[in-house]
């Protein structure tokens, strides 16, 4: 009887640690999220952008076929504004002045500024002798500023973007940065931050054909304004026209004459109110680019940007047909063939470490940037394609410590049917550090169970 008491006690501790490792085992099977501090959290989304940065314009995740479109200009770019990804491209990289789409930039670092609080649209702008009128360079597109008128910021936006005012430009970079020279060192400053290696001015208005850029970089310059100030949209870039001066803009000396009546300008940009959907953007045109057009239209949730340069004419009736033609027909296109699926969010997830001082680590995709989506059956629209869009996460039974925040660890699969779209890591959010000699051991046990 002395010799079964050891025994039976022997049996019951095996039974009792047998029974935990078990209960272990299962655990690690059934694995839980670890909670995640803010601090955490913000420090994965600084190294997501260190490991996995998203460039402002990229080719779609996915094989397409190439298309032969009736494109008369000679370097173009087209995309998808919520994703950057390229639907189409010819002669994209090629450095070309961009003319008075450099008026874009400028507007650019107004509402940046408007932003900080330092300025705003209501602020009357004082008008130094550059930014006349009667000393434009000749044939410049101008606003018809004048000694001694009284104009808003908010006026001289407007013209800008509807009549493409070089005067309107001299004066808002007067205003913003002192002087033009100190505002055109802040417009490539800008352009640095972007990441666009080409795209270079010498001054703010288009006029100089010493400006530079290519409709790659200037796609990723116009999806990054539209997407930060989409309010510029409405309020200046799909305005069909201006009026100006009106009389509370007049010099005082020529208040209550009724000598200067309004110039009426029409929108430069003639896809307003002919495209469905086009609220935007702005042309520009010097002989040294030919006919020059960002062109972005909206329709359901789905918003395209083209840009279009070195369109051919003789006249700007006939560079405005050219820059007509082509719009329409990218526009059209890329309607009828794509459509936007905006992905779901996605919880975090959490996978089994073994000999990791953590039993767990927690899983984030490395990216969230919508998907552009074709329209793969000749039956349903690029539309329905998008709303079937199904996401298949995949996942190891268990990964091995140490591991490191940002370490891809599973992925998800966006497919249309079973058409693969685009598969997305699922990287770890924190990182795992090696556990001690007994804990190891330990899942060196466990992984033989893990794997059954």
């Amino acid at each position: 009887m002395k010799r079964f008491i050891p025994i039976t006690i022997i049996f019951l501790c095996l039974a009792l640690v047998c029974g935990g490792f078990f209960l272990y085992v299962n655990q690690l099977k059934n694995p839980s999220i670890p909670e995640l501090s803010s601090e955490q959290l913000s420090q994965f989304q600084e190294i997501k952008r260190e490991r996995y940065p998203q460039p402002l314009v990229e080719s779609l995740p996915y094989p397409t076929t190439p298309v032969d479109l009736p494109v008369h200009s000679g370097s173009v770019i087209l995309i998808d504004v919520a994703s950057g990804q390229v639907l189409y491209e010819k002669n994209a990289d090629e450095v070309i002045p961009p003319a008075s789409m450099t008026k874009l930039v400028v507007m650019y670092v107004v509402f940046q500024e408007i932003a900080t609080g330092r300025i705003s649209l209501d602020d009357v702008v004082p008008l130094p002798p550059e930014s006349w009128a009667i000393n434009a360079p000749p044939m410049s597109s101008l606003m018809f500023l004048g000694e001694g008128q009284i104009v808003t910021l908010r006026e001289l936006l407007l013209g800008l973007a509807v009549a493409s005012g070089n005067d309107a430009a001299m004066a808002v970079a007067s205003y913003v940065s002192g002087d033009v020279a100190t505002f055109v060192q802040r417009m490539n400053h800008e352009m640095e931050l972007l990441g666009l290696e080409k795209t270079r001015f010498v001054e703010p208005s288009g006029y100089s054909e010493l400006n530079l850029t290519t409709p790659r970089e200037f796609a990723a310059f116009a999806r990054t304004y539209i997407s930060r100030y989409p309010e510029a949209l409405a309020d200046f870039h799909s305005q069909p026209s201006i009026s100006y001066p009106q009389e509370h803009n007049l010099a005082e000396w020529h208040k209550g004459e009724g000598k200067e009546q309004p110039i009426y300008q029409q929108s430069t940009n003639k896809l307003l109110g002919v495209l469905p959907g086009c609220d935007g953007l702005k042309t520009g045109f010097i002989f040294e680019s030919g006919y020059n057009l960002s062109l972005t239209a909206r329709r359901g949730e789905t918003r395209f940007l083209s840009v279009t340069m070195k369109g051919p004419g003789s006249g700007s009736v006939e560079g405005n047909r050219y820059r007509v033609a082509d719009g329409t027909a990218l526009m059209e296109w890329a309607f009828s063939c794509f459509a936007t699926h905006y992905k779901s969010d996605v919880d975090p997830v959490a996978v089994p470490v073994l000999g990791g001082a953590d039993n767990f680590v927690a899983l984030a995709p490395s990216h969230t940037e919508p998907l552009t989506v074709p329209a793969l059956l000749q039956d349903r629209d690029a539309s329905a394609a998008a709303s079937s869009v199904t996401a298949q996460i995949t996942l190891p039974s268990y990964v091995q410590a140490p591991l490191q925040a940002g370490d891809i660890v599973g992925k998800i699969t966006y497919s249309v049917g079973n058409v693969v779209l685009e598969e997305v890591p699922l990287v770890a959010i924190t990182a795992v550090d090696e556990g001690n000699g007994f804990k190891q051991f330990v899942d060196k046990l466990a992984e033989n169970f893990m794997q059954s």
